[in-house]
């Protein structure tokens, strides 16, 4: 099970563009105990931009607090327009990546997602690369929507577990938004192979920021999902022998919302790493991360 450790960060900040929410928390090594923890907060209007701060996992504290976005959303009639949320890190010939979901709005149509990427660059700065969509809708795995992915490297393949949107509205008026799988030999160009996680009408069926850790000979996924009966983001889990094939198992997250506090109405958008053989989880709670980013300990 997750051991919580505390609300580890909340947004208080005056820039323009980072003015609430630390949604979409993903971490990278820096040295010694110290991660930088990307973020998304969100301007007046809800568009999405990426910070930064930097957090000593040893004393448990921020070191390191800019407040000033390393990355914004993009002009009007981009592919990022209406912001940008960070799905993962992964690496193609030891250049690191961020991956994210790009929001957009274009007249009076419903939102649009795609999939972008992000240079990280020495110095800590991100940069498009490519300028235009990394992975877009295709018509036909992909039809709709697309949102957050997560990629691991394993035996010569990039697999990547993503976001598919087949319908903006079901039986019961919620969204169905499902876990898609790919894979690629160069982590630029992906093979789709359709449905990964299985969902369910007033079970499980919106999901979104799916996270693999392969251990002790399964894979295993934590995600955010909404049940379709009202109730608010939680966190599930999933396991599979080959990466392709998983069974849900929704009740061994180990991780739920609180009695009461900051994430006592949703925890979402989990991202799992490790460090010193102890494997951490960052979250987020209430407001879809506008109280903040939580951390827990995995205890067996």
């Amino acid at each position: 099970m997750w051991n919580k450790l505390g609300n580890i960060y909340k947004a208080s900040n005056d820039h323009k563009s980072l003015l609430s929410h630390a949604s979409n928390p993903t971490a990278i090594h820096l040295e010694d105990n110290t991660f930088r923890v990307f973020y998304c907060g969100r301007n007046q209007e809800h568009q999405s931009s990426v910070g930064h701060f930097d957090f000593d996992l040893e004393a448990m504290t921020v070191v390191n607090d800019p407040k000033l976005p390393a990355f914004e959303s993009g002009p009007p009639n981009s592919f990022y327009s209406h912001g940008v949320s960070l799905g993962c890190v992964y690496s193609v010939d030891n250049t690191p990546y961020l991956l994210f979901m790009a929001w957009q709005i274009h007249g009076n149509n419903h939102w649009r997602g795609d999939i972008g990427r992000l240079k990280l660059e020495s110095g800590g700065s991100l940069s498009l690369d490519p300028d235009g969509p990394f992975i877009e809708i295709d018509g036909i795995v992909d039809e709709v929507s697309l949102s957050y992915p997560w990629v691991i490297y394993e035996d010569g393949t990039y697999k990547m577990w993503y976001g598919s949107t087949i319908d903006w509205t079901s039986e019961n008026g919620e969204m169905v938004h499902v876990i898609n799988y790919a894979t690629s030999k160069n982590g630029v160009d992906w093979e789709r192979h359709g449905l990964a996680i299985p969902w369910d009408l007033g079970v499980a069926q919106a999901f979104s920021r799916p996270c693999v850790i392969k251990q002790d000979g399964f894979y295993n996924m934590w995600f955010s999902y909404r049940s379709g009966t009202g109730e608010k983001y939680r966190i599930g889990y999933a396991r599979s022998l080959d990466g392709i094939s998983w069974s849900r198992e929704l009740e061994n997250s180990g991780i739920g919302v609180s009695k009461q506090g900051w994430d006592s109405e949703m925890v979402c958008y989990p991202f799992i790493f490790d460090h010193k053989g102890q494997k951490f989880m960052l979250y987020n709670g209430n407001g879809h991360g506008k109280t903040g980013i939580g951390i827990a300990k995995w205890k067996k």
